[in-house]
Order: structure tokens, then C-alpha cells, then sequence
């Protein structure tokens, strides 16, 4: 015990485990960060106790707002053991702005949640970082956040995060799925790997099985496995927004937690079933790793992981060929995966013998 602790002298808040100039200081390393994250309607000063928006500057006229918060769940748990601190951020802001768009909405501004034991300034600034960067790609300005330091909340090196962004739409262009009908066409926009979603059995499997995460992947030799599993969620706001400014799309589901079969249903009107193909696209070579490594049935990958699709795009039939030029011309890999038949509202995976390894044609059906 200290003097003061055994003379009943006065105490501080950094003898409880809180450091204020700490936090200060990552205060004043990350606004610049913020600042380079403006756009009309936000400066992207931090220090008040609020962000403040203008959605008159942002050129909106009979706007709704749209918010979603999410957090990157398990994934976080690699990136402390594996030091790769700097895409987690990238995840948060995808996981929230690809919750904002399938409405229709443009993601405006996002908020920050970090949490710690202990405030590590390191680690923190390269977290937030990476948040400014996901900001960046979303079009969105990080106007403000909260870091807290809770001595006893978390083990020694952890750290949660979570993210809160809001978006508008004009009144008139809101994405609700009513505009989904039978003879649509499905489209699928690649992942950029396993996102934000499965990585409870991602760790199970890496326990059980002794990955050597720190050494090339079986599946590519360029890369270590680690840095496969850790590639941030992609974020689709850039390539949708001028389709959904154009009224070209009917509806949009990003696959998240739920994979294919639990998403793709949650956009669909009454009278509307997802029938997808699993034979469409090839299974990428990390979730076929995945597969294999937990001998994981075709069904259960269905719901489990993205399966290399992170964000579907319902769009007419008329449409579907030009809109996948435009995806594509944005930067997306794109592929054609399916259609909307009239029947109970779900969503319907099929595959073929061999196809997600198979020993037998397949369908898995969720009901919406």
C-alpha cells in the first residue's frame, strides 16, 4: 500500500485506474483524424458534449433519419491476441453504414463507443484510426465518441467497441422493400472475407483444430492466415448510393449474422420468396477453408457465414444486366445469384452435388 493508502491520505482518480490526462491526450491525437472525416452538414470538431448536423447543408429538403448501432463482436478478440488493432474500426463503421443503406439512406455522421480497463493510447489511436478511415469510405463525418477507461470491467489488454451512425433519405425514396416483386432478379456483391459475423466458431475452430495463425494459409500462401480472417468488412455505401439516387434498385439486405437464408427475407414484402443458387458464384477459398476445417454442412454455412456475398441487391429484370455493369464499374464483383418467386415470404438456398462439398443436391429455406 502506498502512504496515503495506509495513512488515509488523499486519494486521485489515477490511483483508482483512470487516467484523465491520458484520455485527454488521445483526445487531442485523434482530432485530426476527425477533421479529415468532413463533409457538408459536420466540421467534425470533438470536445463538446454533442456532434452537431445540418441536414439543410447536407442538401436534404423532407428527410427521414435513419440510425443504426452495431459492434464487431468476437473478431475484436483476434485482433488483441494478434496485435491487428488497425481494421476493427473499418468494421464498426461497415457494420453500422451497411445497416443505413439497404434503407436507402446516406450514412451522415457516426459516433464511437471505446472501452477499456486500462486506456492504451497506442492501441486506441490506431482503433480510431481506422474508424476515421471506415468514415471516410462511407461518406460519413465522426462528429464525436465516448472513451471510457473501467478498471475491474475488462481484463488487462481488452478493449469492446461499439458504433453508432445516422443517415436520411428523402421521404419519397425510402427503401422499405414494397417495390420487391416475383421476377426480379437477385444480384450478389462480393465479400471482402468473413466481415464481422461467425467468428465464435472462426476461435472454436482455431482452438480445436491448432491453426498456426501467424503462418501462411493453406489456402493462400501470400497471405497469413491471420490477416485473412481479419480483413475488414467491406462497405457498399459508394457503389449503391448513385443506383438508389436513381430509383434503380427494389431492395437491398446486408449479410450479416443470419448468412443468406436470414437476411435476404427481412426485405421481402408478403407474397415474396428468395430462391438463390448456390452453384451462382464460386465459394471463396477462406470460407471453403472454413467448411472443410468443421466439416460444416452446406445449410448450416448458409446461415452461419456471408459465403462470399456481403450484400444483395434486388433490382427488375429489365434492369439486372445493366445494374451489375455499374456495381462492377464501381469496383464490386457482382454476380448474378438468383430470383424472386411469388410464394410465402423466405428465402430459399440450393446447391448441387459438390457444390459447398456436398454428397448431395441440397435446399435450406428459412421462413421470413
Amino acid at each position: 500500500m502506498s502512504d496515503s493508502d495506509r495513512s488515509g491520505g488523499s486519494y486521485t482518480y489515477a490511483q483508482a485506474g483512470v487516467s484523465i490526462a491520458a484520455g485527454n491526450a488521445l483526445v487531442r491525437a485523434i482530432a485530426p483524424l476527425a477533421r479529415a472525416t468532413r463533409r457538408p452538414g459536420a466540421d467534425a470538431s470533438l470536445g463538446g458534449f454533442g456532434g452537431v448536423f445540418d441536414l439543410k447543408a447536407a442538401g436534404f429538403t423532407d428527410p427521414l433519419l435513419v440510425a443504426a448501432n452495431d459492434g464487431v463482436g468476437t473478431k475484436l478478440k483476434l485482433a488483441i491476441e494478434h496485435d491487428r488493432h488497425d481494421g476493427v474500426g473499418i468494421d464498426l463503421v461497415a457494420m453500422c453504414a451497411n445497416d443505413l443503406i439497404v434503407q436507402g439512406a446516406e450514412p451522415l455522421f457516426f459516433l464511437d463507443y471505446y472501452a477499456s480497463g486500462k486506456l492504451d493510447n497506442a492501441v486506441a489511436e490506431r482503433v480510431i484510426a481506422g474508424i476515421a478511415e471506415g468514415c471516410r469510405q462511407a461518406g460519413c463525418a465522426l462528429i464525436g465518441g465516448e472513451t471510457a477507461e473501467m478498471p475491474g470491467m475488462y481484463a488487462d489488454g481488452d478493449y469492446d467497441l461499439a458504433g453508432f451512425c445516422v443517415g436520411a433519405v428523402e421521404r419519397e425514396a425510402l427503401l422499405d422493400g414494397s417495390a420487391v416483386a416475383p421476377g426480379d432478379v437477385i444480384l450478389g456483391l462480393g465479400s471482402a472475407g468473413v466481415h464481422s459475423n461467425g467468428y465464435s466458431l472462426v476461435r472454436r475452430l482455431a482452438a480445436d483444430r491448432g491453426w498456426k495463425l501467424d503462418r501462411p494459409s493453406l489456402f493462400d500462401q501470400d497471405v497469413l492466415l491471420i490477416d485473412a480472417l481479419m480483413a475488414p468488412t467491406r462497405i457498399y455505401v459508394a457503389s449503391l448510393l448513385p443506383l438508389l439516387r436513381a430509383r434503380r434498385i427494389h431492395g437491398l439486405a446486408h449479410i450479416t449474422g443470419g448468412g443468406l437464408l436470414e437476411n435476404v427475407p427481412r426485405v421481402l414484402p408478403e407474397g415474396c420468396h428468395a430462391m438463390i443458387d448456390a452453384d451462382s458464384w464460386p465459394l471463396p477459398r477462406l470460407m471453403a477453408f472454413l467448411q472443410a476445417q468443421g466439416r460444416i454442412e452446406p445449410e448450416e454455412l448458409a446461415r452461419t457465414f456471408n459465403c462470399g456475398i456481403g450484400m444483395v441487391a434486388i433490382v427488375a429484370a429489365d434492369e439486372a444486366d445493366a445494374v451489375r455493369a455499374e456495381l462492377e464499374a464501381a469496383g464490386e464483383v457482382v454476380h448474378r445469384i438468383g430470383r424472386i418467386d411469388a410464394g410465402d415470404k423466405g428465402c430459399t438456398v440450393a446447391g448441387s452435388v459438390e457444390t459447398w462439398s456436398a454428397r448431395a443436391a441440397w435446399t435450406a429455406t428459412h421462413a421470413g
